[in-house]
């Protein structure tokens, strides 16, 4: 049931609601730091309605991989939309400060991923979902590869600042680290 309005959830909704919690959790806690009792327990559902509708823990955490990747590709694609070139890279890389900067969760479950890539499945599903971002940026951008290259390496070194909480330039050395990728 759907505590709003009382109405029962098609299994398509219950998914999207229990993968919404999940994503939550993995970002705060990982893959095998989070419990898929929890995951039920938070969304509102029995333990083996969870397996029923995922499969198991790892297929419930590769469908929160591919979301988050797959999110971060469609915020691209609007950004940068009519854009190419620097003017491009720019959007997009404004929109991803934005967002990972308005939304801690976004940036955590990011980073839980690229720890999780120890394991093969995990692996291969971050590979497949940066891969696109990466052929994204390319072909909106027509840049050589050593800026598209450097626009990520950017990207990757705001991640780190950003989980440092060093965006307010409270340490010199961040910041003039950050002044040199032009930011």
């Amino acid at each position: 049931m759907n505590a709003v309005d009382g109405q029962r959830l098609s299994a398509d909704e219950r998914r999207e609601e229990v993968l919404e919690v999940a994503g939550e959790l993995f970002a705060e806690h990982g893959l095998q730091g989070t419990s898929t009792e929890e995951i039920a327990r938070r969304a509102g559902i029995s333990h083996p309605y969870v397996f029923r509708l995922f499969g198991t823990k790892k297929k419930l955490y590769l469908a929160s991989v591919e979301r988050c990747l797959g999110d971060t590709l469609e915020m691209f694609k609007s950004a940068s939309a009519g854009l190419e070139g620097e003017e491009a890279l720019k959007a997009m890389g404004q929109a991803y400060r934005d967002a990972i900067t308005s939304d801690p969760r976004r940036l955590k479950a990011q980073m839980q991923m690229y720890a999780a890539c120890d394991d093969r499945d995990v692996r291969k599903a971050v590979r497949r979902g940066f891969g696109k971002l990466i052929e994204h940026a390319e072909r909106v951008s027509g840049c050589p590869p050593e800026r598209v290259s450097s626009f990520f390496a950017t990207g990757m070194l705001l991640n780190v600042i950003v989980s440092m909480q060093l965006l307010d330039g409270s340490e010199p050395w961040a910041k003039r680290l950050m002044a040199g990728c032009g930011k």
